[in-house]
């Protein structure tokens, strides 16, 4: 009977909340049982992690292995913890043997002392310190690119300054732009283990170039518009909101699209503001310096201005944070 710990995160609106991969092997009838609030695509994450382990040439062991996420009152989703649970199931079948003192989160109930009998990830020769782990697994063993990496880097360099990620290649790239955190970049579950072993060392992700900002309407092009082109220079530089005023046809949509023109460039930590948001809404992003602008339609309902729903994702108005919220066709009643 043998217990692995590690840690990986979550996502809980705008937060990526730690989450505790605990992972107990015992005797008894083969099953496999995931616990602390799991949902379908986690519950499922048990037949990948079985033919990962499988086609990753290690042998998946008999007996009674039950998982625990934990904190158990927070909402686990997507495939994000595939990457620690079958670490945690070879780390507790002992087919995976981590270097003397690495302690990454193995320990056996017959320890001599009782704060032995759970390793945190914590300490080592290799630095493996506040170490978290994320990624999905294919049937193959490969790791397939997680929801989110931007939110969940940022979520591990604020809680831990020296803390370490392993993300999938694919991922990794995005997450690397978090000062401070060393990402590490891996393809496969085998390099993984070979990575925490000391037998091979993966590569730490470098961020991906910032890409050229696409063009803006630039407020040069108006002419006239003498009061209103300084109220908007005068928003842009104080961060002042904007209330615009005027009949069909005088411009007062062409103007506002032009504020984000004259808006500074955002800073780093602005722009992985801005990514995160983007990514957790499920849409594609990548880390760039252009402030947003977001123009929901007139008719956009309560949950698409302010977020929400079953798996709560941001809405318009914090998707145009740090930048230009538009909203147009305002009636007086």
């Amino acid at each position: 009977m043998t217990l692995a710990v590690l840690t990986s995160r979550a996502l809980a609106g705008m937060e990526a909340p730690a989450v505790r991969v605990e992972t107990h092997l015992s005797a008894g009838l083969p099953t496999f049982t995931v616990v602390g609030l799991a949902d379908v695509e986690v519950r499922e994450s048990r037949e990948r992690v079985r033919a990962a382990i499988l086609n990753s040439g290690y042998d998946f062991p008999v007996g009674r292995i039950t998982v625990n996420l934990s904190p158990a009152d927070l909402r686990k989703e997507s495939g994000r913890f595939d990457l620690p649970m079958a670490l945690g199931v070879l780390l507790a079948s002992g087919q995976v043997v981590l270097p003397k003192g690495s302690r990454l989160g193995v320990a056996r109930p017959d320890a001599a002392r009782p704060e032995d009998a759970v390793l945190q990830v914590q300490g080592g020769d290799d630095d493996l310190g506040h170490l978290v782990l994320a990624g999905e697994l294919s049937l193959t063993g490969t790791l397939v690119a997680v929801a989110a990496p931007l939110a969940i880097a940022l979520g591990t360099a604020r809680d831990h300054a020296d803390s370490q990620l392993i993300l999938p290649a694919v991922s990794a790239a995005q997450a690397a732009h978090v000062p401070g955190l060393r990402v590490w970049s891996a393809h496969t579950l085998t390099e993984v283990v070979s990575h925490l072993t000391g037998s091979a060392s993966l590569a730490i992700a470098q961020p991906a170039p910032l890409p050229a900002p696409p063009p803006l309407p630039c407020l040069s092009d108006v002419r006239g518009q003498g009061g209103a082109r300084r109220a908007l220079e005068l928003a842009a530089a104080g961060a002042h909101s904007l209330l615009m005023v005027g009949p069909p046809g005088a411009g007062k949509s062409m103007l506002a699209q032009r504020l984000a023109g004259i808006l500074p460039p955002l800073a780093l930590d602005q722009a992985l503001d801005v990514a995160a948001l983007a990514s957790l809404a499920g849409e594609p992003s990548s880390v760039g310096t252009q402030p947003p602008f977001r123009a929901p339609h007139h008719t956009a309902s309560a949950a698409a201005l302010v977020g929400g729903g079953t798996r709560p994702k941001p809405g318009e108005i914090s998707r145009a944070h740090h930048g230009v919220l538009f909203l147009d066709e305002f009636s007086v009643r």
